[in-house]
């Protein structure tokens, strides 16, 4: 595939990085955008995996870095769930002025989520497809022993999570406790793909079971048996890749389905 960085600001006026993916020799057939979890970024080992299976699909592939993490700009301790829609929806902007709108949005854990709520804003999104997602955003915190006491006493909590230390502030966690994806999911005007690995320890199968249940037609549930959370196995990432292509063509409508004939 070739491979270029690109930089765009998000609607606070700071600077985004991101990779676009495309074809080796053709021209896309359609465009996507690939969202990180919390605390990852776009270079994460299954998400350039999943990005290269799908150019070899005739993907190309925007993978966005949220604000304050990876190669963006910002602070990460000012982001919160609201930042990442905002930057999805600069990411999408980005590929409408300089490519193509983005027919197809990719998410995983709280990348998920958060394209659940950004696909409304987009008439050109016909799929989502999501991996590993909580089906609440304050999931996160579930997962942050102690951290909302601590915030609530303090104004903020420093954690370590993969190694690396993080700061969570007052107005990240009342973000996330302040939002209701079941509406966002009852205004999803695209199809839905829910991708989830029974035995995944830090969501649980059960939150894709409740996006499942709360979302409207089409939508569809893979089980990933076999597979953690951040798809460590080099077979789960590509078997996730292989399943969005195949699926998405259903729904991307004839002009993508005539240009990757």
């Amino acid at each position: 595939m070739r491979t270029s960085k690109v930089r765009f600001p998000n609607d606070r006026g700071i600077e985004l990085t991101a990779s676009l993916d495309l074809p080796a020799s053709a021209e896309p057939h359609a465009y996507a955008v690939f969202a990180h979890c919390f605390t990852c970024h776009r270079n994460y080992r299954f998400i350039r995996q999943i990005a290269r299976a799908l150019t070899q699909s005739g993907f190309g592939v925007l993978r966005l870095d949220f604000m304050g993490l990876g190669e963006s700009g910002g602070r990460f301790e000012d982001s919160n769930f609201s930042s990442n829609v905002g930057d999805v929806r600069a990411a999408a902007n980005f590929l409408a002025t300089h490519h193509r709108a983005p027919a197809l949005l990719i998410g995983h854990s709280l990348g998920g989520t958060a394209m659940l709520a950004a696909a409304p804003h987009f008439r050109s999104v016909k799929a989502v497809a999501i991996i590993n997602s909580p089906s609440a955003p304050a999931h996160v915190l579930s997962q942050l022993a102690g951290v909302e006491n601590t915030v609530a006493s303090s104004g903020e909590a420093r954690v370590e999570i993969g190694g690396l230390s993080y700061l969570i502030t007052a107005q990240l966690v009342e973000d996330l406790r302040a939002q209701h994806p079941a509406i966002d999911i009852a205004e999803l005007d695209a199809a839905l793909l829910l991708l989830h690995a029974p035995d995944d320890r830090t969501v649980d199968f059960d939150h894709a079971q409740r996006l499942y249940a709360a979302a409207r037609h089409p939508k569809s549930l893979v089980a990933l048996p076999g597979a953690d959370h951040l798809l460590s196995r080099e077979t789960d990432a590509l078997y996730v890749a292989a399943m969005i292509a195949t699926w998405s063509t259903a729904y991307l409508g004839a002009d993508e389905c005539e240009a990757s004939a």
